[in-house]
C-alpha cells in the first residue's frame, strides 16, 4: 500500500497512512475509505521542489481535492487559482489538468498543510493543529533554502507563527500583512483561494496575485 512517505519530496516529514493521532479525523477518513473506497483518503503528503525558497502553506485537505487526488489542492476550485497562479509566476511548469498525473511540476515552492488529513466541514480543531505541527516543523527543517513563507489563511498562519514561537498577539492575521519570522524569513498573510472565499469576492484574482508579487521580493 502505498503510503504518504513514497509520494513526498520530504519522507521524513510525512504522517503515516493510518495516523492515528487524532480519533475525530482518524473516524472521519475511515467513513470516507467506505464511501470512496478509490480516493487517496490518508494524509497528504507536500508537494514541491525540495530546493524551494516558497513555502504555501493551506489549511488542510479538501474532500474533493486532494482527500480525493492525494496531491495538494488538486481536483477543487481551490487548486484552479492556486496553480494558476503559480504558473503565472514562474513557480510551476507544466499543466494543471486537476489530476496528480499530469505531469504539473512546481519550481522554488512547495505546497504544506496545517494538518495533513481531512477534516469534517473543513474545520480543524486545535487540538489536531497541534497533533500535526511536528510533520509542518519537520518539513520546514527539511528545506535549507526557505525565506518565505505564504499562509492561507488565519489557521496556517496560527500554525507557522506558533511553529516558529511568535505570540500571535505580535503577528496578527491579516490579507497582504507580512511578518518577519526568525533567521530573517518572512511570512506573508493571504484569504484562502477557497470557494467560498471567491465566490464572496473576499478574495479575487489580482489580490491573490499581488500576496505573490510580495513575495517575489524576497533578499537576496
Amino acid at each position: 500500500m502505498i503510503q504518504p512517505a513514497d509520494l513526498s519530496p520530504l519522507p521524513r516529514a510525512e504522517a503515516p497512512r493510518n495516523c492515528p493521532l487524532c480519533p475525530r479525523l482518524m473516524r472521519f477518513r475511515e467513513e470516507c475509505r467506505a464511501e470512496h473506497p478509490d480516493w487517496w483518503n490518508a494524509p497528504v503528503p507536500a508537494f514541491g521542489d525540495p530546493e524551494a525558497w516558497l513555502a504555501v502553506v493551506g489549511l488542510a485537505p479538501g474532500k474533493q481535492g486532494a482527500n480525493r487526488t492525494g496531491r495538494p489542492f488538486t481536483g477543487d476550485y481551490a487548486g484552479e487559482l492556486l496553480y494558476a497562479t503559480l504558473l503565472k509566476f514562474g513557480l510551476a511548469e507544466g499543466e494543471y489538468r486537476a489530476d496528480p498525473g499530469d505531469g504539473l511540476a512546481l519550481k522554488g515552492a512547495i505546497i504544506l498543510n496545517a494538518v495533513k488529513c481531512l477534516p469534517p466541514q473543513n474545520k480543524t480543531l486545535p487540538v489536531e493543529e497541534a497533533n500535526c505541527r511536528p510533520f509542518l516543523m519537520e518539513a520546514i527543517a527539511s528545506l535549507p533554502w526557505l525565506t518565505t513563507f505564504i499562509a492561507l489563511g488565519k489557521v496556517a498562519h496560527d500554525s507557522l507563527c506558533r511553529t516558529f514561537g511568535i505570540p500571535l498577539a505580535r503577528a496578527k492575521f491579516a490579507h497582504g500583512a507580512e511578518h518577519v519570522l526568525p533567521g530573517g524569513k518572512r511570512l506573508i498573510d493571504s484569504y484562502h483561494c477557497s470557494r467560498y472565499n471567491q465566490n464572496t469576492r473576499r478574495l479575487d484574482a489580482a489580490m491573490f496575485e499581488e500576496v505573490f508579487e510580495a513575495a517575489l521580493k524576497r533578499p537576496r
